[in-house]
């Protein structure tokens, strides 16, 4: 029997309760249902980390565990909220903080399939940050899946308990973790 691909989830907001971690947190759970074990790196985390300084420097614990969470990884999905058609500032600076792989044997997302969830309120800001996440996949090395979740966050998108209010939120969400299975599964068992 193979091992269970590890998932990392990295995104949301600083502030708790975001709606993006929110739906990070529903596509790691499907990726569970799919027999994944998985790790939330979410916003809380995220604005612990320091502003990414590309100088030789010691790093934090912090920008440790990201390198090493992200080596240790099968397979990742980001999420980032929209702001002015781009990703969030703490989504940057912990992509950035992968520089922190750059001399590995096998450095950034290298061959890393890595599905995408955006949250953003309105349809326009949720394409192009999409797009730009996707980009940022692209220079890491990583294998941006085919689809990438865009929510419109302009209404409330989760119910008390943390489940999409919509089927079509939900089938994305569950759409982006199960192609992040099926490339990590087969990146394993090459």
């Amino acid at each position: 029997m193979s091992r269970k691909p590890l998932i990392l989830g990295i995104g949301g907001t600083i502030r708790a309760g975001s709606s993006t971690e929110k739906a990070l947190v529903c596509a790691l759970s499907r990726a569970e249902a799919l027999g994944a074990q998985t790790r939330l790196l979410g916003g809380e985390f995220l604005g612990s980390l320091p502003i990414f300084d590309p100088r030789p420097s010691e790093a934090s614990a912090a920008q440790l565990e990201l390198a090493e969470a992200v080596r240790a990884a099968d397979g990742l999905i980001v999420a980032s909220p929209g702001y002015h058609g781009s990703i969030s500032g703490v989504i940057k600076n912990a992509l950035d903080t992968l520089e922190l792989t750059g001399k590995d044997a096998q450095p950034y997302l290298t061959a890393k399939p890595v599905g995408t969830i955006i949250t953003a309120s309105g349809a326009q800001a949720g394409g192009t940050t999409l797009m730009a996440l996707r980009s940022i996949i692209h220079a890491l090395r990583g294998w941006p899946t085919p689809f990438g979740a865009a929510l419109n966050a302009a209404s409330d998108l989760f119910d008390g308990a943390g489940a999409c209010r919509d089927d079509k939120d939900a089938w994305q969400l569950d759409t982006v973790a199960e192609q992040v299975m099926e490339f990590a599964n087969m990146r394993i068992a090459r």
